[in-house]
C-alpha cells in the first residue's frame, strides 16, 4: 500500500500482512525515513469520530470568553493563527502580523507604530463567548478585540495614496475552482517552504481573502480589482526571489506563477489606501 501527502512532501509505503490486521512500512518526509507500523482497530476500541463544529451565528459579535497571551519561543513549528472548533489559537505571531489579519492591511499601510511589534513574538490562546466556529470577519474582530484589550491597543484610520499592486483577471480569464467547502466557513491556508521554493494550498477563500494573504509575501499592499465572487480553491507554487538555485526547470517568480497558475496578474499603481495610525500600543501585562 502507498500513499503521499502533497501538501506535505511525505509518502508511505507498506506491505499488508497475510491475516490483513496490520501493514509494517516506512513513512518518508524532508528526505528522512521512519518505522511506521499500522494496525487495524476493533469496533469497541476505535474512536468516536467528533461531528464537526458548527459555525457561529452570522450576525454574532464574539468576543473573548477567556484568553491567555504569553510571549512565544522562536521557531514554533506550529506558529500560525487559526481556530480549531471554539479554541482560537495564535502562535508566536508578532504584533505586525495580528494587525495585518485583523485589519486586513499590509504592513506598510501600519505607520507610527514602535520597533518592538515587528520582531516579538506571542501567543495568544482563548474560547470566544460566542458558541461555534469564527468566521474570517468574525476571526479577524477578535483579534482586533485582543489587540485592544490585552495590547491596550489605539489607532485610527487616514486615506493616503500608496503604490500598491492591483490584483486583475490576466487575458485569457482566471483558472480558478470553485471551492465546494460551506460559504460561511473560514478559509483554510497550508504554507510550506522548502527547498527554495514556496506553496500555499488554499481552500474555501475568497479574491480579497487572496489579495489579504499575499500582503505577507509582497513588498506593497495588494487591493482585489478582480470583481471576482464566490470562493475557490488552488495551489500556487512559486520561488520566492532570493532563493538560490541553478535548476532549468525551477519554479517561477511570485508574479508569473500568479499569471501562469491563477489567471491573474499583479499591476503595480498607485491608489488611495487606507493606513491605520497606531496611537498607543504596550506590551501585555501578566495574565
Amino acid at each position: 500500500m502507498r500513499f503521499a501527502l502533497a501538501s506535505d512532501e511525505a509518502s508511505y509505503e507498506g506491505k499488508l500482512s497475510n491475516d490483513g490486521a496490520s501493514i509494517a512500512g516506512t513513512l518518508m518526509q524532508d528526505s528522512r525515513s521512519y518505522a511506521l507500523n499500522l494496525v487495524r482497530v476493533s469496533d469497541k476500541d476505535a474512536w468516536a469520530i467528533p461531528r464537526p463544529e458548527r459555525m457561529m451565528a452570522k450576525d454574532a459579535d464574539p468576543d473573548w470568553e477567556v484568553a491567555t497571551v504569553k510571549p512565544s519561543r522562536l521557531n514554533d513549528p506550529n506558529a500560525g493563527m487559526n481556530s480549531d472548533g471554539r479554541y482560537v489559537h495564535i502562535v508566536s505571531k508578532t504584533v505586525e502580523s495580528m494587525l495585518i489579519v485583523g485589519y486586513g492591511m499590509h504592513k506598510k499601510q501600519i505607520v507610527n507604530a514602535p520597533d518592538w511589534i515587528t520582531t516579538e513574538l506571542w501567543d495568544v490562546m482563548g474560547v470566544p463567548d460566542v458558541p461555534g466556529n469564527p468566521n474570517s470577519k468574525q476571526f479577524q474582530s477578535m483579534i482586533r478585540k485582543i489587540l485592544t484589550e490585552r495590547f491596550g491597543l489605539k489607532a485610527h484610520t487616514e486615506t493616503r495614496e500608496l503604490p500598491v499592486y492591483a490584483l486583475r483577471v490576466a487575458k485569457g480569464g482566471p483558472k480558478l475552482t470553485k471551492s465546494a467547502s460551506d460559504p460561511n466557513a473560514p478559509m483554510n491556508e497550508e504554507d510550506l517552504y522548502n527547498g527554495g521554493q514556496r506553496t500555499i494550498q488554499m481552500t474555501n477563500v475568497t479574491i480579497p481573502g487572496l489579495a489579504l494573504d499575499l500582503m505577507f509575501y509582497m513588498d506593497r499592499p495588494v487591493v482585489d480589482q478582480t470583481a471576482l465572487a464566490g470562493r475557490y480553491d488552488f495551489t500556487l507554487k512559486w520561488a520566492p526571489d532570493d532563493s538560490p538555485t541553478s535548476d532549468a526547470n525551477a519554479l517561477p517568480v511570485i508574479f508569473t506563477a500568479i499569471q501562469e497558475q491563477l489567471g491573474l496578474k499583479l499591476q503595480p499603481v498607485k491608489a488611495q489606501a487606507d493606513v491605520l495610525v497606531i496611537d498607543h500600543v504596550e506590551r501585555p501585562s501578566a495574565n
